[in-house]
């Protein structure tokens, strides 16, 4: 079978009995995705960075396609969390990278004024994978050599 798309478990993941993401219903955008590890996420204080929350896993697709990150919905009512970039955005080059292998991390934020604990197999979010355009003048030639935020490196 030819691959397409799908998950795969990250490097240094191998024996941490991480799940794959699922879809969990048949007309489901989005597979729900797992932390890979206990964590704390800390209650925002300004100057603070987003809390990185490692998911175990990477995600390989065609060339003209993208893996968007969501928060889950019930995140921001139930636990203050947000995603501190909005919307993430795995692209195809990210895979298997040299620094992390490519594994998936989601960026979060909490406005609550008391620290989050976020549980191994916790779902902290969704991917849905999409189709992307290119301009009629595109150039890009650039080659990824790195992980997570090295796009502009």
């Amino acid at each position: 079978m030819e691959k397409k798309r799908g998950f795969e478990i990250a490097k240094g993941f191998e024996n941490s009995n991480i799940n794959l993401p699922i879809r969990k219903t048949k007309y489901s955008a989005g597979y729900d995705i797992e932390a890979a590890e206990d964590c704390i996420i800390p209650a925002f204080k300004r100057g603070d960075k987003p809390t990185l929350v490692k998911t175990g896993i990477k995600a390989y697709m065609e060339e003209d396609e993208m893996l968007l990150l969501y928060n889950r919905s019930s995140n921001p009512g139930k636990k203050g969390l947000f995603l501190a970039n909005g919307v993430g955005v795995v692209d195809k080059d990210y895979y298997g990278n040299p620094d992390n292998d490519g594994a998936i991390m989601f960026s979060f934020i909490n406005l609550r004024s008391e620290e989050v604990q976020i549980k191994k197999g916790d779902c902290i979010g969704q991917a849905i994978f999409q189709k992307y355009l290119i301009t009629d003048n595109d150039n890009a030639y650039g080659e990824r050599i790195g992980g997570f935020g090295s796009t502009s490196k």
